[in-house]
């Protein structure tokens, strides 16, 4: 059992740690919790915990976490805890395990970089800290065991970034207090909660035995029926100064919990009883709490597997009447025991919530804040691929109503909208194809467009069989809709409203470029108003080729139609056009999605959209394929393309490659951090040699190491020269490394592929989705960024559009400038030299 050896260390008559629940809580969907406790015992030492498996792995870092950038601080490994140990604070009894002080140093939320589980088992494990103290890329790196070792040794190792430090104080000498109270570990020796030295162990108080609340501003009142939610404004960038906090924005149902004497109530932001829908665990867990009535403000969400909230898991898990992934954040404290606490200021209203929350079950989480610059919080959260932040005034009571106390800004434009009308499918019977949408000004009904993807096909169905007894027969919109917008639109009575995710406006103010991400049944349709900020109207190109069945399902399980993957590709159409047009071009064809048939078409085929041109290639009797525009780019989409493999050459130089492409593709039993460690070396093999290079994901398994080339040699140099790299690098670091395509040598390791290099070979585009479930892309990110790419088809479809808004610059921006000729003694440095990554690695070992 996870917890055995924790409770055997322990005598919990005489500690006040928790026990934890029997073998670890066991999460269907991963948490990603952190937190260190700073622990003074026979000596002063830190805890480091990260949440894995319901438990939390633990080591005791002797001088504590350094910021310094490759400073290596011990870190031994000591049993599980329990998660609830993440919340302790107090003095555990001299005599006992561990006897001494412990406060929370720092908490947060972390994710690893690849697999943790194999990152743990082979001794090296990279992740990212989003805490109040310690953010960006971390090491753990296991030491081997000497004879006379009784634990695990490891080292914790700052990662080079943003969030380094390498000079002015030490993080442990600025910031020595708790995060959780504020106090010192002298503060909290002897003292509450948990036990004191004077008076022994200080129990709980049974529910019901509570006193009221002491919080200034607080007045006393009876219990309320009902608050109306205080609601955020939206804005365009988090505010900034020291009034703020900010928390994480959840993507799921707010909700109100309601506790009088034993009796729990969910109540929606709408006053709705929804207590039956969430099941039994989370009213249990609220009856727990030791509070004879509160009004809790919260959010009910299900966690995908990278620790973000996912309103679609959640509409999905609810609608099959599933509730064992629901988890309840709080992040407001409205009432407590005849103390109506809306009067106070919100930093005490949470401090008095956290407080209630100590010891409550993982069902219940306390939502944490960030105190540190608000744009910083907003990148960390885009990156984690999370919905943004709010922001709160620190000092502001608790006001129902949409006001400026409480600001959000978001990854990713994202609003509620009516549900006015569909337009049926043209591919399937008795489903919708698109939803015709709008929102509320002073009582009449805006028309802002349609949205026609991000349904499955259950979805398409379920909502046809909602909205059809809804039909109507006029228009509800105040103003007619013109022709096009009203073609084979069927109205509906505007009960119902949708969640629905985009990339902007259009000039005529409709949704550009939408996305369903499901029903809210917890606002009334009459509350959707447009949201400000709305953006510039979009100015970029729009194509002339028509869509036939833009309903049609590309990726079936993920939602993305065809008019979905031709959004995606208008909206990266400047940074993927470089890499496209004017090339010859390998095209695979789903003509029926991924779930059809697929084949790799190279020439023209019958009825062949005329903006994809056919070209000669003197090598050949059939012509090659190009495009030359957006035109051509959409005609590939209305054609089934999902993936678009062009030449290393352009059409003007079609004997000289204008790149060199390395492809990184693992084997069997290859843990993902392995595959940044390959793509750095070939870097770093490349600048040797004189060439600069660019990586990007492949959207599949493995990493693309691209260099631009000034197109002078001709195919075989090319090919030449990657090889030696491929050869070099097999030889040097066989056990890592083939470079040769036999499937038999390549378990455990990397294939360095150069035959990408090859007259009429091909690769992946950049920004080029993937025929793979789930809608992956090709992405090129950044080297610095390199660190928090956990997969090679992290990016997708969905996601793509927001991660490529938020990121400061193109990293391939400057690829053309980049470009270099191929050296005359290319191949014999590539073949001959260890590149600097292999140096570091030995020394690191």
């Amino acid at each position: 059992m996870a917890l055995d050896t924790y409770r055997k260390k322990r005598d919990f008559r005489a500690t006040p740690e928790p026990r934890g629940e029997a073998g670890g809580r066991k999460a269907t969907a991963p948490g990603r919790s952190f937190v260190v406790q700073k622990h003074d015992a026979r000596r002063l030492h830190y805890d480091f915990r990260l949440e894995l498996d319901g438990v939390l792995k633990s080591w005791a870092v002797a001088k504590g976490p350094s910021l310094v950038p490759g400073e290596r601080r011990l870190a031994v490994e000591v049993e599980d805890h329990p998660l609830e140990y993440g919340d302790f604070e107090g003095t555990i009894p001299q005599g006992e395990y561990g006897g001494g002080t412990v406060i929370v140093w720092d908490r947060g939320t972390w994710q690893p970089i690849g697999d943790a589980h194999r990152g743990l088992a082979k001794g090296h494990l990279d992740f990212e800290l989003l805490g109040e103290k310690l953010r960006g890329r971390w090491h753990l790196v296991r030491m081997a065991r000497k004879p006379r070792d009784r634990r695990d040794n490891w080292l914790l190792i700052k990662g080079d970034d943003d969030a380094a430090r390498r000079d002015g104080p030490d993080i442990l000498d600025a910031s020595p207090n708790s995060v959780k109270t504020g106090r010192g570990i002298d503060d909290v020796a002897g003292e509450a909660p948990g036990w004191s030295s004077r008076t022994g162990k200080i129990d709980k108080p049974d529910a019901g035995k509570t006193a009221p609340a002491v919080v200034k501003g607080a007045r006393k009142a009876g219990l309320p029926d009902f608050v109306a939610p205080e609601l955020a404004t939206l804005t365009a960038k988090p505010p900034a100064g020291k009034a703020w906090l900010h928390e994480i924005k959840f993507d799921g149902y707010r909700l109100q919990a309601r506790i009088e004497n034993g009796t729990v109530s969910l109540l929606t932001r709408g006053g709705l009883d929804w207590t039956r829908k969430f099941g039994r665990a989370i009213a249990e867990a609220l009856r727990s709490l030791p509070a004879r009535s509160a009004l809790i403000d919260g959010e009910v969400v299900v966690e995908a597997a990278s620790g973000a909230s996912d309103f679609s898991a959640l509409q999905a898990d609810l609608s099959e009447g599933r509730t064992d992934r629901l988890i309840f954040y709080a992040f407001d404290l409205l009432y407590l025991d005849g103390a109506d606490l809306r009067g106070a200021r919100l930093v005490d209203r949470k401090a008095a919530l956290e407080a209630l929350l100590t010891g409550a079950p993982p069902v219940l989480r306390f939502s944490a804040h960030f105190l540190q610059d608000g744009d910083l919080i907003r990148r960390h959260a885009c990156r984690l691929g999370l919905e943004g932040i709010v922001s709160k005034r620190q000092d502001a009571p608790y006001r129902s109503g949409r006001g400026k106390d409480w600001r959000k800004s978001k990854c990713q434009a994202r609003q509620e909208f009516v549900i006015a009308g569909f337009v049926p499918s043209s591919v399937s019977d008795k489903a919708i194809g698109s939803l015709v949408l709008g929102y509320f000004d002073d009582g009449r009904l805006v028309h802002v467009g349609r949205v026609g993807t991000g349904f499955t096909a259950p979805m398409a169905a379920a909502l046809y069989r909602r909205l059809a007894p809804l039909r109507i027969k006029a228009s509800p919109f105040a103003a007619p809709l013109s022709a096009d917008a009203a073609r084979q639109v069927r109205y509906v009575a505007p009960d119902l409203v949708a969640e629905v995710e985009f990339r902007g406006w259009t000039a005529d103010r409709n949704l550009r470029h939408a996305a369903f991400r499901g029903l809210r049944e917890d606002k009334p349709a009459e509350q959707v108003v447009w949201e400000e900020p709305m953006d510039a109207p979009e100015t970029a190109p729009k194509p002339r080729v028509a869509l036939t069945h833009p309903d049609r399902l590309y990726w079936p399980e993920a939602g993305i139609t065809k008019q979905g993957l031709a959004d995606y590709y208008a909206d990266v159409w400047r940074c993927i056009a470089p890499f496209i047009v004017g090339r010859p071009l390998a095209l695979l064809r789903c003509p029926d999605g991924v779930g059809g048939q697929c084949f790799f078409q190279k020439h023209a085929w019958k009825g062949l959209n005329p903006y994809i041109h056919p070209r000669p290639d003197p090598a050949e009797d059939e012509p090659i394929l190009t495009i030359d525009d957006l035109d051509g780019l959409i005609a590939l989409v209305q054609s089934g393309v999902l993936e678009i493999h062009p030449w290393g050459s352009t059409l003007a130089a079609l004997e000289q490659p204008d790149m060199l492409i390395f492809d990184l593709d693992p084997g069997e039993d290859v843990p993902w951090p392995r595959l940044p460690e390959a793509a750095l070396e070939v870097r770093d093999r490349l600048l040797q040699a004189g060439l600069a290079s660019f990586v990007k994901s492949s959207g599949g398994k493995g990493l693309h190491v691209v260099a631009p080339l000034r197109p002078e040699a001709d195919w075989e140099a090319a090919k030449r020269f990657c090889k030696a790299i491929a050869d070099a690098m097999a030889a040097d670091s066989p056990e890592r490394f083939v470079s040769t395509i036999t499937k038999a040598k390549r378990r455990g390791r990397i294939l360095v592929d150069y035959l990408r290099n090859a007259r009429g070979a091909t690769a992946v585009a950049p920004y080029s989705t993937r025929a793979r479930a789930g809608a992956p892309v090709s992405m090129p990110v950044a080297w610095d960024d390199l660190a928090t790419l956990t997969a090679a088809n992290t990016f997708t479809v969905s996601n793509a559009p927001a991660f490529l808004a938020h990121r400061a610059d193109d990293p391939w921006g400057s690829f053309r400038q980049a470009e270099a000729p191929l050296p005359a003694d290319a191949a014999r440095k590539g073949a001959t030299r260890k590149g600097p990554a292999g140096s570091r690695r030995r020394a690191a070992r």
